[in-house]
């Protein structure tokens, strides 16, 4: 049986690019408010990083859906601007405004880690501190509307799991960690002295640990999902048979989002890890590595919406 898939790759790049631009900046903003924000150090790389990357995968995300939701092909090149035009609780209204507002306050947060550019006004550290406070709930409700907003639709089963707005939070903040540690690992050279090697060495280590508990969590959301849509019968239980072996997109969540995406990467992450919290050995893995990982963490994020998207699409209500 042939399926129409009215949701394609745009929709997948939004739910996939907010989630993970939301989750860096969640990160980041986490850390700062954690190592202070002020001087240089583990913390304020860290959430250096995360300030700066945030934003653009959330605006080339919301580019994608805007493109998408727009009708291009037809001509309607502003139709989505009646999401701003009509005040209702649905969740795409409060979604795109929650998007709004996130995107403004996270280019101001980013703004306050370019030192070549001049305050407008106020102290650049108390204006950290302020927007770091406000884009982590708001980071947090992005990547989570992203989850609710497809649980909202009653006629796609697959869908309908109080699990999948707590599946994607989880993703975002992995795969949000995981563009750190890449960005990080791929602009960090040679030629560092003692003090940067440290730094660099710490930072991994926080970024590491933080990943692999982000991971754990997920692996726990990922069987939540799949045991409550399979303990539950009617639409729900026809609907995870999708994933379940013998199902047309079994092979690509359990090879690629679980094995590929969390398992590998997360077994990794903690043979390097767990001797410096057993052991209190120093924590050294190399470049190379952490950007494989990091990859195997984001593939694993898209795979995820990807295999949700298309599963909501192609089963429906028993006898529909």
């Amino acid at each position: 049986m042939e399926h129409e898939l009215y949701w394609g790759l745009p929709v997948i790049l939004y739910l996939f690019l907010a989630g993970m631009g939301a989750g860096a900046t969640v990160v980041g903003a986490s850390m700062m408010l954690r190592g202070g924000g002020g001087p240089r150090g583990v913390h304020h790389e860290i959430a250096r990083y995360g300030a700066l990357l945030g934003p653009i995968p959330v605006i080339v995300g919301v580019a994608a859906i805007v493109f998408e939701l727009g009708s291009w092909q037809a001509g309607h090149y502003f139709r989505f601007i009646n999401l701003f035009l009509m005040a209702n609780l649905s969740p795409m209204s409060v979604g795109s405004w929650l998007l709004v507002a996130f995107i403004v306050t996270s280019l101001m947060y980013a703004y306050t880690y370019l030192p070549f550019l001049p305050m407008l006004f106020g102290d650049r550290l108390k204006w950290r501190v302020w927007l770091a406070w406000i884009n982590i709930p708001l980071g947090i409700g992005v990547a989570v509307y992203t989850g609710v907003l497809l649980g909202s639709m009653p006629s796609r089963p697959f869908w309908n799991s109080p699990m999948l707005a707590f599946l994607f939070l989880i993703s975002a903040l992995s795969t949000g960690t995981a563009l750190i540690i890449f960005a990080r690992s791929f602009i960090t050279r040679g030629g560092l002295s003692e003090e940067q090697r440290e730094v660099v060495h710490k930072s991994g280590y926080v970024l590491a640990s933080a990943d692999v508990t982000m991971i754990a969590f997920e692996i726990l959301a990922v069987f939540l999902f799949v045991m409550f849509a399979y303990l539950t019968v009617g639409d729900v239980r026809y609907a995870i048979d999708t994933i379940l072996p013998g199902g047309p997109l079994a092979g690509l969540f359990w090879g690629g989002v679980v094995l590929i995406g969390l398992a590998i990467p997360g077994l990794v992450e903690l043979y390097h890890v767990a001797p410096s919290v057993i052991y209190k050995k120093k924590y050294e893995v190399s470049r190379y590595t952490e950007m494989v990982l990091a990859i195997l963490v984001i593939v694993g994020g898209f795979l995820l919406r990807y295999v949700v998207v298309v599963a909501g699409q192609i089963t429906g209500p028993v006898g529909v």
